[in-house]
């Protein structure tokens, strides 16, 4: 395992010691999905610091997307195993590797901007709005500055 790697994990380990309610797999798929989503973007919004960043929204849809495509229709299933149940549940994983210093976030943003989208588990189940309902962005936005996370690259730059 790499350094990068390494670091991450330990600061998901560390992060779990204090509060176990996800477990450890549902930190690195939220860090893979802002990675997926960096990389779908159009080339001259990845080349931007500034509209790289993702907003909660954004990075709602891509986790579904990426756990559709991963996990197909066992997508719920595993999502209630990691206790990854409501869109806050995406938002609180964020704000806590951003408050290792795993991922960054501007001043303005808020947990509040995961709160606003689909339901969760029932998009991961086909129903109540899909991927794309939750590509309404809100304005605040939240990005990655190297995670070294899964696959050890930085997403989002920072």
């Amino acid at each position: 395992m790499s350094r990068p790697e390494s670091s991450f994990w330990e600061a998901v380990d560390a992060l779990r010691d204090r509060d176990s309610r996800y477990r450890r797999e549902a930190y690195g798929f939220v860090v893979a999905a802002l990675a997926s989503a960096v990389g779908e973007l159009p080339a001259e919004r990845r080349a931007d610091p500034e509209r790289r960043h993702l907003s909660g929204a954004e990075l709602v849809g891509a986790v579904i997307r990426l756990a559709r495509r991963e996990f197909g229709d066992l997508s719920e299933v595993v999502f209630r195993e990691w206790n990854l149940t409501r869109t806050e549940d995406v938002g609180r994983i964020v704000f806590e590797l951003v408050e290792c210093g795993q991922l960054s976030a501007r001043p303005e943003d808020r947990m509040q901007d995961f709160q606003a989208g689909p339901e969760l588990l029932a998009s991961l189940a086909g129903s109540a709005g899909g991927p794309d309902a939750s590509a309404q962005e809100p304005p605040r936005r939240a990005s990655a500055r190297d995670p070294g996370g899964p696959g050890g690259e930085s997403p989002a730059g920072g």
